[in-house]
């Protein structure tokens, strides 16, 4: 069983916190938008480029991958510390937007977005272990909720801001944009974070890499959280995938109204992060995550009821990805401290989980869409979630006699 960081926790509060959190939310909000931005721009960024629209899309496909070579990192951040590593993330970053400003053919596009998301998925693992060091676990979920305001607000303000951007500067300029503004985040964030410090777990220092995942593998609450993680997005992204062709086939919608559907996502995201923030931890990690899923698993499968309106349906999206996002913000502040000596390798792990689930979800969506329509996509999604809040039961049972919520 896992045991508590025997780390001396700090008290999160005062100016420094405050700006510490603002400039790595800032920094994330860039990372994120870095990520997403190809979604919408896909055919801008085609036309741009010279070259299909599939080619796009097959950026989008590798993108998705990085949280694999990602996961390799944890184990250097538990043993280089997570300061270096939040820093080299960002560093991979700005020369990957940089060369896909500076060269603005196919080939090295599709390496600067592979390199942007490696950044992310090198940067997001180091700094929940960073929090997960430094904050009380009974703190945890408001903490993590709050940094993950970035993701809804990739949706709400940084793509928005990209599509100004490219229609006043073209579509190269996000790339220079988000190069200089993660270039400033660095020069903040070392300024504002102290070094590493030793660690005070003795085998972090002398662990090898296969040592971390050797004791990752070792423990069934971990296990049990990848398992969450693979199945709840693998859940999330079989409907994402298709809820835009089952919102413009049942109601025959125009892309300006898709677009006010993905805006209600990303309200329902941000909802969802916010909720996290302000009541996880009242509730209790724990609970908070097995609740959220129950309540996703129920939308789910009273989506295709809800499918006789175009109101109805744009309410049982918000609802969805609302306790979504609020069980997943949650179950990564649960896992901050389900292998204290190696945080950053289990928040890495379970975020290459989460990934390989998204392109599960993805590749599945399409068919069972076409086999049985909505009906069967919330059916999937809900069993998929299902399995998901099985695994992490299976994973947590008897854990909150080791750790106690209030420490």
């Amino acid at each position: 069983m896992p045991h508590p960081s025997p780390l001396v926790m700090r008290n999160p509060k005062g100016s420094g916190w405050v700006l510490k959190i603002s400039a790595v939310t800032l920094c994330r909000l860039v990372l994120n938008t870095t990520r997403r931005f190809a979604y919408p721009f896909a055919p801008v960024l085609s036309r741009g480029m010279g070259v299909p629209l599939t080619a796009v899309t097959s950026i989008i496909a590798v993108n998705q991958f990085t949280a694999l070579p990602g996961m390799f990192f944890g184990p250097v951040a538990d043993r280089l510390g997570y300061r270096l590593m939040m820093l080299a993330g960002l560093g991979i970053v700005v020369v990957g937007m940089f060369a896909g400003g500076f060269f603005p053919v196919y080939g090295v596009v599709l390496g600067a977005l592979f390199l942007a998301g490696l950044g992310k998925s090198i940067f997001d693992p180091a700094i929940q272990a960073y929090i997960g060091q430094r904050v009380p676990f009974h703190r945890r979920g408001l903490f993590i909720g709050l940094i993950e305001f970035s993701w809804a607000g990739s949706t709400l303000v940084g793509i928005p801001l990209t599509g100004l951007l490219i229609a006043a500067k073209g579509w190269r300029a996000p790339f220079f944009a988000m190069a200089g503004i993660t270039l400033i985040g660095i020069v903040v964030l070392k300024i504002l974070m102290p070094r590493d410090e030793t660690k005070a777990v003795p085998y972090q220092r002398t662990s090898s890499f296969l040592n971390a995942w050797r004791k990752l593998g070792r423990e069934r609450a971990a296990l049990g959280a990848l398992g969450f993680g693979f199945f709840a997005c693998a859940a999330n992204d079989n409907l994402f995938v298709v809820y835009g062709a089952w919102l413009e086939k049942s109601f025959d919608i125009s892309i300006v109204a898709l677009g006010f559907g993905t805006s209600v996502i990303g309200f329902a995201e941000l909802s969802g992060e916010s909720l996290t923030a302000s009541i996880s931890d009242r509730l209790g990690l724990k609970q908070a995550v097995a609740s959220g899923m129950a309540l996703c698993i129920i939308c789910y499968i009273v989506l295709p009821w809800l499918g006789q309106t175009l109101f109805l349906s744009l309410g049982g999206l918000f609802l969805i990805f609302l306790t979504f996002e609020f069980t997943i913000v949650s179950a990564l502040s649960l896992c901050t401290e389900l292998l204290p000596g190696f945080r950053a390798t289990m928040m890495s792990g379970f975020l290459a989980a989460a990934g390989m689930g998204r392109v599960a979800g993805a590749l599945i969506g399409g068919p069972v869409w076409m086999a049985g329509g909505i009906s069967m996509t919330g059916m999937v999604s809900g069993v998929m979630s299902g399995l998901g809040l099985a695994s992490l039961l299976w994973g947590l049972r008897g854990w909150q006699t080791v750790i106690r919520e209030s420490d």
